[in-house]
């Protein structure tokens, strides 16, 4: 599957892999899942050479990415929250650093 820019994402598109560059990570905080689950969530904001975008990150992932590392995405989907386009990984896509 060929990667995507950051602007070419749009509502509802999944199975995405993207590279792009961490600008910043939003403290976690602690959410209870629809599951009734406890867990940590965060908000970085990474960007290409076409846009950026929020890229939310659940637990383990929030200790393994941080400001100024790029990563690469695998499996990744858009969705929409508080009027705002921004990528999830879901448990069977990847998100790792780039070295």
């Amino acid at each position: 599957m060929r990667k995507l820019k950051i602007s070419e994402l749009k509502l509802g598109i999944n199975e995405i892999n993207l590279t792009a560059k961490v600008l910043d990570v939003s403290e976690p905080r602690n959410v209870r899942t629809k599951l009734g689950y406890q867990t940590r969530v965060a908000t970085a904001t990474i960007e290409d050479d076409s846009g950026k975008i929020p890229l939310t990150l659940w637990g383990r992932q929030i200790d393994e990415i941080g400001e100024g590392d790029t990563v690469e995405i695998k499996k990744g989907y858009v969705t929409e929250f508080r009027g705002e386009l921004q990528l999830n990984v879901p448990r069977s896509g990847e998100i790792k650093k780039v070295v």
